[in-house]
C-alpha cells in the first residue's frame, strides 16, 4: 500500500522528527501546540522551557526558528516601492558660506521713533538741524551713545526727516547693533522710498546678521540710487555668499518640483492600475464573456443566429459591458433573455429601446415567442412599429382648412 504522502514530504517529516528529538522544548513554541499535543494524547511528555536555536542548527521546516516572515512583493509593489524611495528628499546640504564678520543679533527693546503725525514749527525744524549737528560732531569723534541722544532728540521735534533716522542707524552700527539700525532704515525708507543712506545702512546691518541676499539687495539699490565707493566695497564682500545661497535656493526649488512631478506621475500609475484590475476582474455578469454560458450569452454559441463566431456582426462588446452597469439596463437584459417575448414590455423605455436598437439592428438574437430565430425581419418588426409610431405621433397633423364662402342657402 503506497503512502499517503509523498516521498519528499516524508522526508521533510523525518527531518522534522530527528529535530525535535534534539531539541523537544521546540514543541513548547505557539506555532506547534497542536504537535505537543498529539504527543501528550499517547502519553507522551514535552519538557517545560522556552526553546532556543541550537547556534549552528537551523530549523528544518523553513527556515531559523523565530524569525519573522517576511511579507511577500509582487513585482509591481517592489516598482512602486523603488519609486518612492528615488522620490524621497534627499537631505538639504548646507551651503558653505564664509560666516567671517558676522555678530550676534541685539534684542534689545525698540529706540524711541517720534510722533509721526506730529507737524513741526519752524522753530522745532531749526533746533532738530542743530541738534543734527551736534550728532555728527559726536559721531566724529567716536562717541555714538552721544550721537544716537543727539539724533533721538531730533527725531521728537522733527519725526518727518528721513535722513535722522538713517544717521542714527548708522550709529547703532558703529555699536554692532544691527537690528536697531534695520528699524532706523526702515522707517527711513517709509519716509523716503529713495534714501540711499537708508539702503546702505541696512544692507551693511543685513551682512552683520548673515543674511546675504538681503544685504546685497539693499546694497545694490543703494548704488544704484547714489554710487559710493564703501557701498560697492560692502557689495562685492557679500555677493559671493549671496550667490552661493541663491544657487542653492534655485536648485532645491527644482527638485521639489520634481518631486511633485514625480508624485503625480505615480499617483496616475497607481491609478491606471487599480483601473487595469477593475477591468481584469470582469465587468457585468459572470460567464466567458459577461453574460452566463460559454460565449457570453445563454448557449454555447452565445448569440444564435450570429455571425460565425456567434455574435452579430459589428457587435461591440466593450461598449455594451459599460452599459450593462446600469442596472436598470441590467434588469431588463436578464429579462428578455429569460424570455424573449419580455422584450414588448420595454417598447416604451428609450433607454432599453435604443440600446437593443444599436446593438441588434437585425433583431434581438435567440427565438422565443414572437422571435424567431430564423426571421432577422420578423425580429425587427417590432422596433420598426414602434419607430413608425414615435414619427407619426411627432409629425405636425394638418389644421382642417374651412372654406372663405359658406353658403347659407337663402337665395
Amino acid at each position: 500500500m503506497a503512502a499517503p504522502m509523498q516521498h519528499e514530504d516524508l522526508l521533510k517529516l523525518k527531518s522534522f522528527i530527528d529535530f525535535v528529538n534534539a531539541n523537544p522544548t521546540v514543541l513548547n513554541m505557539p506555532q506547534l501546540q497542536f504537535v505537543k499535543d498529539f504527543v501528550e494524547k499517547f502519553g507522551g511528555k514535552v519538557p517545560e522551557g522556552d526553546f532556543k536555536m541550537p547556534d549552528a542548527g537551523k530549523c528544518p521546516f523553513g527556515g531559523d526558528a523565530g524569525a519573522k516572515a517576511k511579507p511577500a512583493f509582487t513585482a509591481a509593489d517592489d516598482s512602486d516601492k523603488s519609486d518612492e524611495d528615488a522620490s524621497v528628499s534627499e537631505p538639504e546640504s548646507d551651503v558653505e558660506l564664509d560666516m567671517e564678520g558676522v555678530i550676534e543679533a541685539d534684542n534689545e527693546p525698540a529706540q524711541p521713533m517720534g510722533d509721526s503725525e506730529k507737524v513741526p514749527t519752524e522753530e522745532e525744524i531749526d533746533q532738530a538741524s542743530e541738534l543734527r549737528g551736534q550728532a555728527a560732531a559726536a559721531y566724529s569723534q567716536q562717541k555714538f551713545d552721544e550721537a544716537i541722544n543727539h539724533y533721538t532728540k531730533a527725531i521728537e521735534l522733527n519725526p518727518g526727516n528721513a535722513l535722522f533716522y538713517a544717521k542714527r542707524g548708522q550709529a547703532f552700527l558703529k555699536l554692532k547693533k544691527p537690528n536697531a539700525c534695520i528699524r532706523d532704515c526702515d522707517k527711513a525708507l517709509e519716509l523716503n522710498c529713495d534714501s540711499a543712506a537708508a539702503y546702505k545702512f541696512r544692507g551693511r546691518a543685513n551682512r552683520l546678521l548673515g543674511k546675504f541676499e538681503e544685504a546685497a539687495k539693499d546694497l545694490r539699490q543703494a548704488c544704484k540710487l547714489d554710487f559710493d565707493e564703501e557701498a560697492d566695497e560692502w557689495l562685492r564682500e557679500v555677493t559671493p555668499n549671496a550667490k552661493k545661497i541663491e544657487q542653492h535656493r534655485i536648485k532645491q526649488e527644482r527638485k521639489q518640483a520634481e518631486r511633485k512631478i514625480k508624485e503625480r506621475q505615480r499617483a496616475q500609475n497607481r491609478a491606471r492600475k487599480e483601473q487595469a484590475k477593475q477591468s481584469s476582474a470582469g465587468a457585468g455578469f459572470p460567464g466567458a464573456g459577461g453574460f452566463p454560458g460559454a460565449g457570453g450569452f445563454p448557449g454555447a454559441g452565445a448569440f444564435p443566429g450570429g455571425g460565425g463566431g456567434g455574435m452579430p456582426s459589428g457587435f461591440d462588446m466593450g461598449d455594451l459591458m459599460s452599459k450593462m452597469k446600469d442596472p436598470e439596463v441590467a434588469a431588463a437584459m436578464q429579462d428578455i433573455l429569460a424570455n424573449p417575448a419580455n422584450i414588448s414590455k420595454y417598447m416604451s423605455n428609450p433607454k432599453i429601446f435604443n440600446l437593443i436598437k444599436n446593438f441588434f439592428p437585425r433583431g434581438f438574437p435567440g427565438g422565443g415567442a414572437g422571435f424567431p430565430a430564423g426571421d432577422a425581419d420578423a425580429d425587427n418588426s417590432a422596433f420598426n412599429d414602434s419607430e413608425a409610431k414615435r414619427a407619426n405621433n411627432s409629425e405636425p397633423k394638418p389644421k382642417k382648412e374651412s372654406p372663405d364662402f359658406v353658403d347659407d342657402g337663402l337665395d
